[in-house]
Formats: C-alpha cells, sequence, structure tokens
C-alpha cells in the first residue's frame, strides 16, 4: 500500500486532547503531520506546547493575511516555532507573498486559495465575479509567481491547480463519511489523492470518537 501524508487537524486548545491525538494517529502506514489551527496557537498554552514538540511534521495554519511588512513580520515572530508549514492567504497579493517567501528560510510556505467552506454564492457574496474554479486557478498562477512552497486548495479544483502549479498540493475538507459539517467542497481522502493531491488535511472523522478506530477506518478506506 502506498504511504499516504496526512495531516490531523489538531483543533481545540485542550492540551490533554491534542497530545491523545498524537499518540493515537501514530503509524507505520500513514505519514502523519500535524496541523495546528488558530484557536490552538492563539491559547495560553499553544505557542509553548508547539514550542516543545519534537520530530513530527509540524504546521502552522495561521493563514496569514496583511499588508506586506505585517506578513513578513508575523513569520519571522514563529521561526523559533520550527513549523515545517506556514499558511498565508494568496489574496495578500503578490508583493506581501514574495516578502514572506524572502524570510520563511526552512519552512515551506503554503498559499490558502479559496477557503472550502465558500462556494459560488459565498463569493458572489463577498464580491468577487469570478466562479470558484477560475478564482483558484488565477490564484494558482499567483503562487507559482511568488515561488511558494505549496498551494491549499480543495480536492475539486486540484486537477486545474496542478496545471499552473507545480509543487505540493493540500486538501482539505476531506470526508471519509457524507458529514459535512460547514464545509461546502468536500470529497473523500482516497478521491483526493486520485485526484492528485500529495497532503490531506482531516480534522473531526479522525479526532472525534475513537481516535484509533478513526485512523483504521481511514486505512481501510484507502486500499
Amino acid at each position: 500500500m502506498k504511504k499516504y501524508k496526512v495531516f490531523v487537524a489538531c483543533d481545540g486548545n485542550n492540551i490533554t486532547k491534542i497530545n491523545k491525538i498524537i499518540q493515537e494517529t501514530k503509524n507505520k502506514k500513514l505519514e502523519i503531520g500535524y496541523k495546528f489551527g488558530l484557536e490552538f496557537l492563539n491559547s495560553k498554552k499553544g505557542r509553548e506546547y508547539v514550542s516543545k514538540l519534537r520530530n513530527e511534521i509540524k504546521f502552522g495554519d495561521y493563514k496569514i493575511l496583511d499588508i506586506p511588512n505585517t506578513c513578513k513580520s508575523a513569520i519571522k515572530s514563529v521561526k523559533d516555532l520550527k513549523f515545517d508549514y506556514i499558511t498565508i492567504h494568496i489574496s495578500a497579493g503578490l508583493n506581501a507573498l514574495k516578502t514572506a517567501k524572502k524570510v520563511s528560510g526552512k519552512t515551506k510556505l503554503i498559499g490558502v486559495s479559496v477557503l472550502t467552506s465558500l462556494d459560488n454564492k459565498s463569493l458572489k457574496e463577498i464580491g468577487y465575479n469570478k466562479d470558484v474554479k477560475k478564482l483558484v486557478t488565477h490564484q494558482a498562477k499567483l503562487a507559482t509567481k511568488a515561488n511558494l512552497d505549496a498551494i491549499v486548495c480543495s480536492a475539486h479544483e486540484v486537477k486545474l491547480v496542478k496545471k499552473v502549479f507545480k509543487k505540493e498540493i493540500i486538501t482539505p475538507g476531506i470526508r471519509i463519511n457524507k458529514k459535512i459539517n460547514d464545509q461546502k467542497r468536500v470529497m473523500s481522502p482516497k478521491e483526493a489523492f486520485k485526484s492528485g493531491s500529495d497532503w490531506i488535511v482531516i480534522g473531526r472523522p479522525i479526532t472525534k470518537g475513537n481516535i484509533t478506530k478513526n485512523i483504521q477506518k481511514l486505512i481501510d478506506h484507502l486500499k
């Protein structure tokens, strides 16, 4: 069986729960990394926890979106945490992306495209006149210009993105069952990898309930 790459979303701010997630998701059949979101990273003990975490693939999902100088400063301010990956919104603009890339060093800078909680209707509400697929393709071209190391997009856009972006593609909005929660553009793990995703990001379907059983369910699904 191919060793699929999976980022497990460590959501919430309960250190005991995060420890449990990390311990119970470790296995030899998958390459596992851990994604820490804003809730955990901004919690009282979150930063300290990440700083002490060793020998794991660490993903800081900051989704940075600001003026170029602030983006640069934000990247520099978390260098001590030694993340393997950090996210920045592509919509911050080419200048901000290039500025952040200059200081990211060994940390892979991931461009976030259209969030998987949005659809065409949502984009119109915000004020975009492009549909999801056209906007994500446009953003992927911008990520290429900025020399970003990876891009986040839903599995529905992976094939389009691969035409213009030649590095790692990371896909959230992954569901093993039909429960989509607050996501709009979702896909199963097997479908996502078949589409060309390098990594999938999966949270609640793994971390809610019996984690060990959920991981085994994912492994069985990918066979």
